[in-house]
């Protein structure tokens, strides 16, 4: 599983502080920590900046491109921002992103194909993000790889994310990204989602467990990347047991059981759970929100 590190990212107060204050060294630093942990790539999540993007975005790509030799997501919808990036970035970029709106898809896959990115492309038109998983991978389908195919990107350079949505709130769309995960594995473009999503408004203390049981369910589909926390050794012990098919504990037999169960297109059977252990029966409850068998609340966990 390939981490796209998410931790430099805007809404974050001090992120934007440093922002504010053009701190690199704040901004190395985080990128040191996210690839010695394990990501792949690092986001650069900069909002909009919409008046000074092409001055900060190449900043801040210079600054940490000396000190980690990793991709870098460039996540701003300042196209020209993004253009004076990859007049100066070592690596193969990864433009973060372009949707299926008219505008965006006509102007933003012209970037990728002009400096050789790669792009993520966003299942969701001006109307929003469609329920069902055909619907998001017909948005794949129709839109989305036809312009690429027609700008001249390579289809191995298009990633797809068909959206992950909070179980909080929008707990019907959760299983239906799993399942257009596994349909658009077999586009041959690239499959992504942005995995903390799945726990937003959800409260701090809940949020890492659902993040990686939803991680090990996504993986089981197909996944390809995601944009998480590398920080999170928990998640990451989580995807080592995947990988490696550790079975040397009843609790990774779980979580090995959980992905060969989404992988067959199955759901985890009750057998597998020893719900006397607690940690088990938490991986079972979060399952059961998850594929909506079971309304979520914050208290799930106590029921």
């Amino acid at each position: 599983m390939k981490i796209i590190g998410e931790n430099i990212h805007i809404m974050s107060p001090k992120v934007k502080e440093a922002l504010a204050n053009r701190d690199l060294k704040f901004f190395q630093e985080s990128a040191l920590r996210q690839v010695a942990a394990g990501a792949w790539a690092v986001d650069l999540n900069i909002g909009p900046q919409k008046k000074l993007g092409h001055e900060i975005l190449p900043w801040l790509v210079e600054g940490v491109q000396a000190v980690v030799d990793v991709p870098l997501c460039l996540d701003t919808t300042n196209l020209g921002a993004i253009e004076a990036a990859c007049e100066i970035i070592k690596r193969q970029p990864i433009i973060n992103s372009t949707s299926a709106e008219a505008e965006r898809l006509e102007k933003v896959p012209l970037v990728a194909a002009k400096y050789h990115t790669k792009l993520i492309g966003l299942t969701m038109e001006a109307e929003g993000i469609p329920v069902a998983a055909e619907a998001r991978v017909n948005i794949a389908l129709e839109k989305l790889i036809p312009r690429a195919e027609e700008v001249g990107l390579p289809l191995e350079d298009l990633v797809i994310d068909p959206l992950v949505l909070t179980v909080s709130g929008c707990q019907q769309y959760v299983p239906e990204c799993i399942e257009a995960v596994r349909i658009l594995k077999v586009t041959g473009a690239g499959v992504q989602v942005g995995l903390s999503n799945v726990s937003n408004a959800v409260p701090n203390e809940m949020r890492p467990l659902i993040n990686r049981v939803y991680c090990v369910m996504l993986m089981g589909a197909g996944l390809d990347t995601m944009i998480a926390d590398p920080l999170d050794a928990k998640q990451n012990e989580f995807i080592r047991v995947v990988e490696q098919r550790d079975d040397s504990t009843a609790f990774n037999r779980l979580l090995l059981a959980l992905h060969d169960a989404v992988a067959a297109s199955e759901e985890l059977s009750p057998d597998a759970v020893d719900m006397s252990d607690p940690d088990q029966a938490a991986v079972w409850k979060t399952v059961q929100i998850l594929l909506n068998k079971v309304i979520y609340a914050d208290s799930y966990l106590r029921v």
